[in-house]
């Protein structure tokens, strides 16, 4: 009995066996079992050479708070704006430029003298902010008419500019004509921006005629008088370019 049923037990493993057999049998010429099986990872980048040095991977880019932002740069020794989190490092201005900025200045706290509204000037160093982009930019000039509004109690983010001027500079003139026009914009005291260029006689106004249409005045002859309607006073092309002298 027990003879028997091995006998039995061990024709029926070697049946199954010849059965798997058929199952498992060599696959024919050309067929692919991995067509449709995709790769774990991407080596398209990866060298066979041992000694290929791979790319660093860069961190994220921290991220500032305003008030770190304004943290930083209480102490620093040089000018950063501030762009919704980022800090970015303002260029050296070059001297035409700076000599350029204290002659517009200067035109202007002459000419607001015969003013009946108190107009007032500020410089290169002082913040406009930006609350709905939360962005801070230092214009070359910028201003107010009767008192300063601040966002902040150190009197440090300035938001109510009547007029901005920018001086364009070789590394920011895109931008300044285009992007930081943009975003002053946002302010609802912002009327007049004034863009001056410093390698030559060349200034151009945009003046806030209605909302959303900005009229546009360009200005290339040194005797030319540049009317600001937004804070109703002319000062002229000569006075801005005093003592500059152009490359030719």
């Amino acid at each position: 009995m027990l003879a028997n049923n091995g006998r039995s037990f061990n024709s029926q493993i070697f049946r199954k066996s010849r059965n798997l057999g058929k199952d498992f049998h060599t696959p024919k010429k050309g067929l692919n079992l991995f067509k449709n099986i995709e790769p774990m990872f991407d080596d398209t980048n990866i060298s066979d050479n041992p000694l290929t040095v791979l790319p660093p991977v860069k961190p994220p880019r921290r991220l500032y708070t305003l008030a770190e932002y304004l943290r930083k740069e209480e102490r620093s020794e040089e000018l950063h704006e501030y762009e919704n989190g980022i800090i970015i490092k303002l260029p050296m201005a070059r001297g035409p430029h700076n000599e350029i900025t204290m002659n517009t200045a200067t035109a202007l706290n002459i000419a607001f003298k015969s003013s009946s509204r108190k107009y007032r000037v500020f410089g290169g160093q002082q913040l406009i902010y930006m609350p709905k982009l939360n962005i801070s930019r230092y214009p070359d000039i910028l201003v107010i008419c009767e008192a300063p509004q601040y966002f902040d109690d150190n009197q440090t983010l300035l938001m109510n500019p009547i007029l901005v001027v920018e001086v364009l500079s070789k590394s920011t003139r895109s931008y300044d004509r285009t992007g930081k026009f943009d975003e002053y914009k946002t302010l609802a005291s912002f009327k007049e921006y004034v863009i001056i260029d410093q390698n030559k006689p060349y200034v151009e106004t945009r003046f806030q005629e209605k909302p959303n249409v900005w009229a546009f005045e360009e200005f290339t002859d040194m005797d030319n008088s540049i009317a600001l309607k937004s804070i109703d006073c002319t000062i002229s092309v000569k006075d801005i370019y005093n003592n500059i002298v152009f490359k030719v």
